[in-house]
């Protein structure tokens, strides 16, 4: 990532036609339908709030993990809080390697757990936190895990 703050994972917030997800790696991803499902994630779950997901390999996330959070290991998924940006709510970013192995436990494809982590840091960038919030968050995650139809939520999986 290079010497770029948390702030600016990308260049700037997009316009309404770009493709809200950056690829990196290897590994074939359905990428129109995880675009898709993005915008459907802005549509409804950020109320029509703007948000880049970088989709990149462990290693990149134990960088950012490490240079953000100071958490030396890698990590399935970071949120980037905006504050202040009207429309722009913020950027998250997953790692396709700890998503692969996540689906593979869990019995269901990369692309789900690619959705279930990108819920899991929209829900972050509009200020919800699992670990200071008695349950809030797991319960609007697993709200809109059902409405959305995806497997079990990650908040309900607590040996991840």
């Amino acid at each position: 990532m290079g010497d770029r703050d948390a702030a600016s994972l990308i260049a700037s917030p997009m316009s309404a036609t770009e493709d809200p997800l950056i690829f990196r790696g290897r590994r074939r991803l359905p990428r129109r339908a995880l675009a898709a499902f993005a915008r459907r994630l802005e549509e409804t779950v950020a109320g029509g709030q703007r948000f880049t997901c970088l989709l990149a390999t462990d290693r990149e996330l134990r960088d950012l993990n490490r240079r953000f959070l100071g958490r030396d290991e890698p990590t399935d998924v970071l949120s980037f809080p905006q504050p202040g940006q009207t429309g722009w709510l913020g950027e998250i970013a997953i790692s396709v390697d700890r998503a692969a192995e996540q689906a593979a436990r869990f019995g269901h494809s990369v692309a789900e757990e690619i959705q279930i982590l990108m819920l899991h840091g929209v829900l972050h960038l509009l200020g919800m936190d699992h670990e200071t919030d008695r349950g809030r968050m797991a319960r609007v995650e697993r709200a809109w895990r059902k409405r959305l139809g995806l497997p079990q939520a990650l908040t309900e999986r607590r040996d991840v």
